[in-house]
């Protein structure tokens, strides 16, 4: 103990040694607290690289990504779903099935069902941004991870509709910390040529989710039971819950070493006289400690939120990306019930789960390649949006109003292709217009932005106008409109004045001695495999 903490006192002391070389700009930076007895030996760390490389992250982000996704498009399949009890004029009645079914929800009661996952993720995003200063980000994740997965297996429990909509707010608790913390740790590590691709790659997982998740929902539905749905989606993600608390923990740019960390590491400095402290003074230090560190997080919260407020270019990006939302929202959860009464698809399901699931794919790798063939800069991101949105929301609109299913599914299937290149550049906005310190924060009020003002409201009121009017064609068309709002909001965005913020980190930002304690914990490699 006296040598580790000899060690750690030399190593503070700002004259023993010149200042730590500038780091290479191929290292990655994602980092570990120093480990003092690599010290003799530091050649042992390049000998044995971590098995964890970018590449590797990537792949297990796009899973996590994916299974969030298949869990939405899940609970909108016909088969998850299901329909209500009807009966018609004649007095002929159909008993109903799904979710809908059991429970007896209305249209509303229904799209309330699909946004309550909202109310848990636009609380927590916020708030798992904010202990990200102080709390490793990556064990945030796996405490999500293992929230997201009990609140599933509680959604296939549930008795009544507010069981399972309570069921589905800590979902999105449980979802709050990835969204927020996985963007950024991707742009940390991806190669600096293939950023925006990359991001395009964790985005895909959005699309492709929601359709996987109607052909899930639609076959598990109908084959065993809605409840077994859910209870498969919480024995996937398990794995992944367990291995955010065992994996080696990592961390973000722009951070130092967490103040938890730090905290543990000055109790061991502590001299034996302090164990005759009596338990009534320590009681009363912690309380006020913890009293003291909740004040320092709310005034730390609320100047990075106005700093984050005051980057126009980051606002305006974020409108945009609202009003987009509030269609993509409303097309992912009413979709498949629309095509089936326009088009009396039989299958719809799996109809729009297979156009979503092609296009998806196709459109977001398309629009990050092509952004980093463009050279990734904010205003070509901008220009790229505003394109193909509009592009995009021409071709949606139009397939709406053929009459029949083959002028549909072409038109729609380009629609989507082009709605869909958006995700890369969109995301690459809001990472790059702020500094690395705020990235999550910025990630975690967009979440919260594109929710509260998106798709939590775009359902039910998707579900109210399509009472009032009766008609699925005329409920797409006005709904297809707000696409053409979208294209206009990022069209502006080009000709605001935009800094690219990622290497604005400066030395100061993280003292020298935290500095000098982190090292690499992914391979420096970014081609690694």
């Amino acid at each position: 103990m006296g040598e580790k903490n000899s060690g750690a006192l030399e190593s503070s002391k700002p004259d023993s040694d010149p200042s730590p070389p500038a780091p290479d700009s191929t290292q990655m930076a994602i980092s570990l607290p120093h480990d003092p007895e690599a010290d003799g030996n530091p050649s042992d760390l390049d000998a044995n690289p971590s098995w964890f490389t970018p590449k590797r992250l990537l792949v297990i982000f796009c899973t996590i990504n994916m299974l969030n996704y298949l869990d939405r498009g899940a609970i909108a399949s016909n088969g998850v779903n299901g329909s209500r009890k009807s009966c018609t004029t004649s007095g002929t009645c159909t008993s109903g099935s799904g979710i809908q079914g059991d429970f007896n929800l209305n249209n509303f009661e229904d799209g309330v069902l699909s946004s309550a996952f909202m109310v848990g993720l636009l609380i927590a995003s916020p708030i798992f941004a904010s202990l990200a200063k102080i709390h490793n980000p990556f064990r945030l994740i796996g405490v999500g991870l293992l929230v997201w997965t009990i609140a599933t297996a509680g959604c296939g429990c549930s008795f009544d509709f507010w069981s399972i909509t309570i069921c589905r707010m800590l979902v999105g608790v449980g979802e709050a910390s990835f969204i927020s913390l996985a963007a950024p740790f991707i742009d940390d590590n991806a190669p600096p040529a293939q950023k925006t691709a990359w991001l395009s790659v964790f985005y895909m997982c959005i699309p492709t989710g929601i359709a996987v998740g109607y052909v899930y929902g639609g076959l598990v539905g109908e084959h065993l039971h809605w409840r077994a749905a859910f209870w498969g989606e919480s024995v996937l993600m398990l794995p992944f819950a367990i291995l955010g608390f065992i994996i080696k923990p990592l961390q973000l740019k722009g951070f130092g070493l967490s103040s938890s960390t730090t905290a543990t590491d000055n109790v061991e400095a502590v001299d034996d006289h302090s164990e005759e402290i009596s338990e009534k003074q320590s009681a009363t230090s912690r309380r006020s400690g913890y009293t003291k560190r909740f004040g320092t997080q709310a005034a730390r919260f609320g100047k990075d939120l106005k700093a984050l407020l005051s980057e126009k270019v980051y606002v305006v990006n974020v409108l945009g990306y609202i009003a987009y939302n509030f269609v993509i929202g409303a097309y992912s959860y009413w979709g498949p019930k629309a095509g089936h009464d326009i088009y009396h698809m039989s299958n719809a399901d799996l109809m729009f789960g297979g156009i979503t699931i092609i296009c998806g794919i196709f459109g977001t790798l398309a629009g990050g390649l092509l952004l980093d063939k463009m050279e990734s800069t904010i205003s070509n991101a901008f220009k790229l949006l505003s394109g193909a949105t509009f592009l995009g929301a021409i071709f949606c609109f139009s397939a709406f109003c053929f009459k029949s299913l083959y002028g549909f599914i072409p038109f729609f299937s380009i629609g989507e292709l082009l709605v869909f290149a958006t995700q890369g550049p969109v995301n690459y906005i809001c990472l790059h217009s702020v500094k690395p310190s705020l990235r999550p924060l910025s990630m975690a009020m967009s979440t919260v932005s594109i929710h509260i003002f998106g798709d939590v409201p775009s359902s039910p009121l998707v579900g109210v106008l399509q009472d009032a009017i009766n008609n699925w064609r005329e409920t797409a068309l006005i709904l297809t409109s707000i696409l053409f709002i979208a294209a206009i909001i990022w069209f502006i965005g080009i000709f605001f004045h935009s800094v690219d913020h990622f290497d604005d980190e400066s030395e100061h930002d993280v003292p020298v001695v935290e500095r000098s304690n982190l090292r690499p914990l992914l391979n420096g490699n970014p081609e690694a495999p």
